[in-house]
């Protein structure tokens, strides 16, 4: 019998919750759960498990908090646990918990500490054996990564100095005076925007943090602040709007509608009606026939970081699927950024769109060899971050960062000529190309595994610090 650990790793979000408790007793808790809840109550039965609480370290902005969810999947009574520190405002049944509050699961000791920063409320939750005094392990949700710590600018200008002081005190006061032995079990990974830079490893120590993350080396404090304000990334454009979502009692976080299959006719009048078609399928699918208008973001982990920056909470959708089995995956990747409102589906997909006649748009794809033979011939598109087109670009290719190309492609680019989107992979630059379709762009191509194809073929690069855009 023995205390157990059992991460859940969300990819796209890159987020990390966690089972824990103590098989000896049947006892366990959730701490930071993700709205598609399930995999945590299958796998507490699997261990031989009871769920008695549920643990949230803040207010989530990156993605929709599960605890709701949870707790209605396991009958209403679980309480959900949040600080009660730095006068937070909730808008759902809850217990609210301070610095120094302590619950058992067994020989399982959970204690929470205040270590504000990231937010004002924000709790760590240290994990004991039995009466022990020191702990083994630390869960530190989104104060503390491994390599980097979190992002203190979240909540306006008004309060990001005083965060980003308070950051720097949970570092060096409460994590940097924990033994070094203590596992670290963070609340995301590398590829989340809740910290600058955060490291490949999912899990830690906090002796080779104090060794080796940057933060812990910042012993000044105006140094410090200064680092973590200039490195933080992009700030998605849901974050504040998901933030407000859950702290309030809104039934679409735990109460899911069911969703129609639509034939083409009736898509076409919903769409009129308001609606959104998403198309889900891959990036080479959607290229070869596609309703026109749609937006193009595939069904894999990022479509749920994509559609949190392109998209409305309350944006009602049709779904265009690769195959009608994927809906159920598709909806839960869209609720864990908060996009509850799927209308509809096209029943029998893209095919019978088609098969009634109706009518589909296309685009060419481009090989980077290809690309490198219309250079000058072509308007090509950087949709990456700034920092990512630091590192190189295609050379005379424009830059227009995704969440801004709507809004910003005919200021930069000519529509009366041909555009061919890249980014990293060709994920992006799919979603860049439906973009361009939909708002009037005839002659549209992209590159399948843009930056990482165009390095392979070792094709030319261009590099520098400060690059302007200019209009075409």
């Amino acid at each position: 019998m023995a205390l157990i650990i059992e991460p859940v790793y969300t990819d796209g979000i890159a987020q990390l919750s966690y089972l824990v408790g103590d098989d000896s007793e049947g006892f366990a808790a959730v701490i930071d759960p993700r709205p598609d809840c399930d995999i945590y109550v299958k796998k507490a039965q699997e261990m031989g498990l009871e769920i008695k609480a549920i643990y949230e370290t803040h207010i989530h902005a990156d993605f929709m908090s599960g605890s709701l969810a949870l707790q209605k999947k396991l009958g209403g009574e679980v309480p959900v646990r949040v600080s009660g520190e730095g006068n937070p405002e909730y808008k759902f049944r809850h217990e609210k918990i301070v610095d120094g509050h302590e619950a058992k699961l067994g020989n399982l000791r959970i204690v929470a500490r205040h270590t504000p920063g990231h937010t004002p409320e924000h709790l760590s939750y240290f994990a004991y054996e039995g009466s022990k005094d020191t702990p083994f392990a630390l869960f530190s949700g989104d104060t503390l990564f491994v390599d980097s710590v979190g992002r203190p600018d979240l909540l306006g200008e008004e309060e990001t100095q005083d965060l980003a002081e308070n950051l720097y005190h949970s570092i060096h006061r409460i994590y940097a005076n924990i033994p070094d032995g203590v596992m670290l079990y963070p609340g995301h990974g590398a590829g989340s925007a809740c910290g600058p830079k955060i490291g490949d490893r999912m899990f830690s120590t906090i002796g080779y943090e104090k060794g080796n993350n940057p933060y812990f080396k910042l012993t000044e404090k105006e140094d410090f602040i200064e680092e973590v304000l200039g490195a933080a990334p992009e700030e998605p454009n849901h974050y504040r709007p998901l933030k407000k979502l859950n702290a309030s009692d809104a039934k679409e976080r735990y109460e899911q509608k069911s969703v129609r299959a639509l034939n083409p006719a009736e898509v076409e009048r919903v769409a009129c009606d308001g609606a959104k078609i998403l198309d889900t399928r891959s990036a080479l699918s959607f290229a070869s026939g596609h309703i026109p208008g749609s937006l193009n973001i595939e069904a894999k982990g990022e479509l749920s970081v994509w559609s949190g920056w392109l998209l409305e909470f309350d944006t009602p959708l049709i779904l265009v699927l690769e195959k009608d089995s994927d809906l159920e995956k598709v909806r839960a990747l869209l609720l864990r950024t908060g996009h509850y409102n799927v209308v509809g589906y096209l029943s029998g997909g893209i095919m019978e769109w088609i098969m009634e006649g109706k009518a589909v748009s296309t685009y060419d794809p481009y090989t980077a060899p290809e690309l490198k033979d219309y250079l000058g011939l072509v308007q090509v598109l950087d949709v990456r971050s700034e920092s990512e087109r630091k590192n190189g670009y295609i050379p005379s290719s424009k830059h227009i960062f995704l969440p801004d190309l709507e809004e910003q492609a005919l200021n930069i680019l000519d529509p009366n000529e041909p555009v061919v989107t890249y980014c990293a992979s060709g994920f992006r630059a799919s979603i860049a190309a439906s973009i361009l379709k939909k708002i009037g762009f005839e002659n549209v191509g992209s590159l399948p595994g843009s930056w990482v194809a165009w390095k392979q073929s070792e094709l030319p690069v261009e590099k520098d610090e400060k690059r302007e855009l200019q209009p075409a």
